[in-house]
């Protein structure tokens, strides 16, 4: 189930960043690279909250009543505030170097979708079924952007496996479809998923799209082909 935190606008924090990722990001993050959470218990969920407001002293109270409300919930069960440069760097490094981390896994399969949160971590534990004893996949991860729904889907193997492919496409797209969600998100539709478009678009909206297209760029020299 997936519990939504409210604050009034008053109470709002002045969010720029919120950045989610698994235990699974974790391991293999700290299996590859060294790096570790700087928090003493383990979770199967983590979320990273970076603000930045015009008053500090009035945004760092904000601050401490969300971190107090949803500790005394139990929505929070640990957590960790650092407003140091070299602590803010160490903390987003946990975040920022899970891609590379997966490199040294093996052959990666990467998806980027959005979804409704409710649904986002959904197609994670559905994937993880879909290979359940599968010796040809690894492990499966899910980190991303939670503040737009944008999940980053990430299946590992020992090299590139055409049946793990097979299996991925187009039962993924049909999944994302099923939820209203989209097939691409922050890194677009480009060569991959041009042909794939109408599992989140109806054929009224790429129409449109094409005569947009067609109507700023006639001759086509605009990124072509994409």
């Amino acid at each position: 189930t997936t519990e939504i935190y409210t604050l009034s606008l008053h109470d709002a924090l002045p969010i720029c960043a919120y950045e989610f990722l698994d235990q699974d990001c974790v391991e293999v993050l700290t299996q590859w690279t060294g790096i570790t959470t700087p928090l003493e218990s383990e979770s199967p969920f983590y979320v990273l909250i970076e603000t930045a407001g015009s008053n500090a002293t009035h945004d760092e109270e904000k601050l401490h009543a969300f971190l107090e409300n949803t500790m005394e919930s139990g929505l929070v069960v640990d957590g960790i505030v650092a407003s140091e440069p070299s602590k803010i760097k160490q903390i987003w490094e946990v975040r920022e170097r899970i891609t590379e981390a997966l490199r040294h896994d093996g052959y990666v399969y990467k998806y980027d979708i959005s979804l409704p949160l409710p649904k986002l971590y959904d197609v994670v534990e559905d994937t993880r079924k879909r290979f359940e004893g599968n010796g040809a996949v690894t492990r499966v991860v899910g980190f991303g952007h939670i503040g737009d729904g944008n999940l980053h889907l990430n299946i590992t193997g020992p090299k590139y496996d055409e049946e793990v492919a097979k299996s991925l496409e187009p039962w993924l797209w049909e999944w994302t479809q099923g939820v209203k969600g989209s097939i691409s998100a922050e890194h677009g539709i480009g060569f991959k998923k041009r042909d794939v478009i109408n599992f989140s678009k109806t054929k009224e909206a790429t129409d449109l799209m094409a005569k947009l297209k067609d109507t700023m760029d006639p001759l086509g020299i605009l990124n072509p082909y994409k």
